[in-house]
């Protein structure tokens, strides 16, 4: 059999999103046209729209479209930015590239000073550096960008709290990998801007949005047709508009049912290799992330070793797959470069059942002893 466990880096997409993605396919008309076609295909991204309004509980108006959840994160951190007036930038340390490399363009291009925000041996942010910071420099703060949840870890960050001690300060937070996994109220956060992503909920690649509160406008990524409150131009992209709402509407994921594999799954590498460490299971963490470090073996030779056993799993963030460099993430909680890179992500879906559990089980040990010796032999 064949077992995929990265479930964090994309989802199958689900049967009904695929539905409605090809009936959509098949009707002509562009959604800012005023002719009869037009209006229907501006109907159907409007009922989407809706939608995933209600679903991240926000109001349609700030629900935003966009091709990728990076392509949300780099609107809200640069235009937050530059509607600021500021030079400051804190995020934590441990944020997606799609964060962490835009406000370093900033700091590179736009004259920006970054701050990292630390996080504690669990993975959680460090609020009493951030209210240190805030108390200090405040008036300098562009903005503050925390994830609320992190995508190696499955860690969650508690939002409600960094935007109580921000203040006034814009918050962002990437909520890609927790749309639909957890509960999450864009209203009772209280963040500024909020970045989706289709293709993590069950819905098709290339299809994103920025929640970006109503009374708030932030200079635009791209210039044109205006659409979008005119932060996001280009012709709507109906068709994986409809099935993002699509998948978000069938509610698939039954997070009780991931968590419980995911826990059968941990006790079972715990008594198949006692010295494994799971990063960040002290803290509350998504129900179907695992992170696991097996100390004395390189990670990359293990994703191959469980790739050839029909196990897809990672390494970290697939958006960096095949950079061979320790997780900034994992460095970050307090791991050793070494130590860093000897860990894979396991991630369960709506998809992931029992039997995948106990095959990649079956197989771990063996991978695990061909990746000590294999380790052994690269460093001797």
């Amino acid at each position: 059999m064949s077992v995929y466990l990265d479930h964090a880096a994309t989802t199958p997409i689900f049967d009904v999103a695929v539905k409605a993605m090809t009936d959509a396919l098949t009707k002509v008309g562009n959604p800012s046209s005023l002719h009869t076609e037009g209006r229907s295909t501006r109907k159907d991204v409007e009922d989407a729209r809706d939608l995933i309004a209600k679903a991240v509980g926000c109001l349609a108006s700030e629900v935003i479209f966009t091709g990728s959840g990076t392509e949300a994160d780099n609107a809200a951190i640069k235009g937050l930015f530059w509607k600021s007036g500021k030079k400051l930038i804190a995020i934590s340390a441990i944020e997606h590239h799609a964060v962490l490399d835009p406000a370093r363009w900033l700091v590179e291009h736009e004259g920006a000073e970054l701050i990292e925000i630390p996080v504690n041996k669990s993975g959680e942010l460090d609020l009493d550096y951030l209210k240190d910071l805030v108390a200090k420099r405040g008036s300098e703060i562009a903005l503050i960008s925390v994830m609320h949840s992190n995508n190696e870890t499955g860690v969650i960050q508690p939002i409600a709290e960094v935007v109580k001690i921000a203040g006034s300060i814009p918050v962002h937070t990437d909520a890609v990998q927790s749309f639909t996994k957890t509960p999450l109220s864009y209203k009772e956060l209280g963040v500024t801007s909020m970045a989706l992503s289709a293709h993590k909920v069950g819905g098709p690649l290339g299809i994103g949005a920025l929640i970006l509160r109503r009374a708030v406008e932030i200079p635009p990524l791209l210039h044109g047709g205006g659409q979008e409150r005119d932060i996001r131009s280009g012709t709507l992209n109906a068709p994986s508009i409809v099935a993002f709402a699509a998948a978000v509407d069938a509610h698939l994921y039954d997070s009780k049912k991931v968590a419980q594999l995911r826990d059968a799954f941990e006790a079972g590498v715990l008594k198949a290799c006692p010295d494994a460490v799971i990063n960040g299971r002290t803290s509350p963490r998504l129900p179907g992330v695992s992170n696991i470090t097996f100390p004395g073996t390189q990670s990359d030779s293990l994703l191959l070793l469980m790739d050839s056993e029909k196990v897809s799993c990672s390494t970290g963030a697939a958006c960096t797959a095949g950079v061979h460099r320790p997780s900034h993430v994992l460095m970050a909680m307090g791991l050793s470069d070494v130590v860093a890179q000897s860990s894979l992500r396991f991630s369960f879906g709506s998809t992931s059942t029992q039997a995948d559990v106990d095959y990649t089980l079956s197989v771990l040990p063996r991978v695990i002893e061909r990746g000590l010796a294999a380790h052994a032999v690269g460093r001797s």
